[in-house]
C-alpha cells in the first residue's frame, strides 16, 4: 500500500500548487492544454513541465522543484 503525501510545486507555471502523491515519484509532470490555430480536426497540443522531487525533504510537504532544462 502506498501512502498518499502532500506534495507542493516549487517555481515554474505551476509555483505553489499543492497536491497528494503516493510512493513519493522523482518526478511529476505538468501539462496545460495549448490553443490551437487553424481547422478542428480533434488534435490537441499541451505544454509539459517537470517537476523533481527534492530529496532533501523528508517531511510533508514534500517539495518538487521546477526543471527548466527538461524534458
Amino acid at each position: 500500500m502506498n501512502v498518499q503525501e502532500t506534495a507542493v510545486l516549487d517555481g515554474g507555471p505551476a509555483e505553489g500548487l499543492r497536491m497528494r502523491v503516493a510512493g513519493r515519484p522523482a518526478v511529476v509532470q505538468v501539462t496545460y492544454p495549448c490553443e490551437l490555430e487553424g481547422p478542428a480536426t480533434g488534435a490537441r497540443a499541451a505544454a509539459l513541465y517537470v517537476y523533481r522531487l527534492d530529496r532533501r525533504v523528508k517531511e510533508e510537504p514534500l517539495r518538487y522543484r521546477y526543471d527548466g532544462a527538461s524534458p
